[in-house]
């Protein structure tokens, strides 16, 4: 229980029934403190509050992430369940894993494809998560999150970005066929999760980036009829364990968020500010009534480049905006870069909790 009488669990239960609470729900949902901000930011907060930046992350983060363990077969180096395999890039201040083999790049038939070894849920033993929830919640108990529900991802992650941007044009076939495999997995193994949560999971991260800086990756025409049905029987799913989504895309998605609220989307995450189009008062007018949102503070311009004014504007602007009658929880639109000035992110933080709803 923290100091206010509120658990993080009942904060983000509050904001997502669209209520205010006691202060703004804080967390890091597909984010994370790139190296080196991650270390000087540590340094700041020993200095300034006598405490390390894991246990300061801690006392402010109101959603933390659960899910199953790997068992399944060994895997190549550097290479994940869905056979992709990546590579470290170096950048001078750090690195990013940057895919390099996608497997089905040279796939041209169905019968190719059928052959293929798609994950099985039988490769995760699921009886892990009712022990990460205990210690997790040992001393307070937090919103639980699990899961990555990604569709269109998942597929071009296998297939290549290219290749299925042309299929969606030229081989429907092949894309309805392999985002249907991953519909069926996903579809399992996030059952699997949420019966080993046994009613504690409230949230399931799906994700699939479906805009540009400018607009969306393809027609709305095309999303809504090959992209959006697989996402929205996975969904139908999470929503029969009364668990919400969470929903991510970067990118200017104005138009899609209407197709997105039928798709059974509860939380729209990233809120990309910087896109074409993206404008929080309109969503929080147009849409705050049936959505949520999670995110927002820009990560392209105000964390790496503003003043520490213009960061406790953009916070509590977005807080007033999108947190207004509850329905907002903040966070950065996506990871916070190297080279961010760990003031900033410091800044952002202390700016959320200590506001007062």
């Amino acid at each position: 229980m923290s100091k206010t009488g509120l658990s993080h669990r009942e904060r983000v239960n509050l904001a997502l029934g669209h209520r205010e609470t006691d202060r703004i729900p804080i967390s890091l949902v597909c984010s994370g403190i790139h190296q080196p901000t991650y270390g000087e930011l540590d340094t700041l907060l020993k200095k300034k509050k006598g405490l390390g930046l894991g246990e300061y992350l801690r006392s402010i983060l109101d959603i933390s992430g659960v899910g199953p363990a790997y068992v399944g077969p060994p895997l190549p180096e550097r290479t994940d369940y869905w056979g992709v395999k990546r590579q470290t890039v170096e950048f001078g201040l750090g690195s990013y894993d940057e895919i390099e083999v996608h497997p089905l790049a040279e796939y041209d038939t169905m019968d190719e494809l059928t052959e293929y070894p798609f994950p099985k849920t039988e490769w995760f033993d699921y009886s892990v998560i009712p022990g990460q929830i205990e210690r997790i919640n040992a001393t307070e108990e937090h919103c639980l999150i699990a899961g990555w529900g990604a569709i269109f991802e998942a597929t071009w992650f296998m297939r290549g970005f290219e290749k299925c941007l042309m299929d969606l044009a030229l081989n429907p076939e092949i894309m309805q066929f392999i985002m249907g495999k991953v519909t069926d997995f996903q579809v399992e193994h996030h059952k699997k999760i949420l019966e080993a949560g046994h009613g504690e999971i409230g949230l399931i991260f799906t994700a699939d980036d479906i805009g540009t800086q400018r607009d969306l990756l393809m027609s709305l025409d095309t999303w809504e009829h090959i992209l959006k049905p697989h996402q929205v029987r996975l969904n139908r799913t999470i929503h029969e364990y009364g668990v919400k989504t969470i929903y991510h895309t970067d990118g200017a998605i104005m138009k899609a968020v209407p197709g997105l609220i039928e798709m059974g989307v509860d939380i729209l995450q990233a809120l990309q500010f910087d896109a074409a189009g993206m404008d929080p008062q309109v969503l929080k007018n147009e849409y705050g009534d049936r959505l949520c949102f999670e995110g927002g503070i820009s990560v392209q311009k105000t964390l790496p480049f503003g003043t520490a004014e213009e960061i406790e504007r953009e916070t509590l602007d977005r807080i007033r905006v999108l947190g207004k009658n509850g329905g907002y929880i903040l966070g950065p639109s996506h990871a916070i870069q190297a080279g961010t000035p760990a003031e900033n992110v410091l800044m952002m933080f202390e700016t959320a909790v200590n506001y007062k709803m």
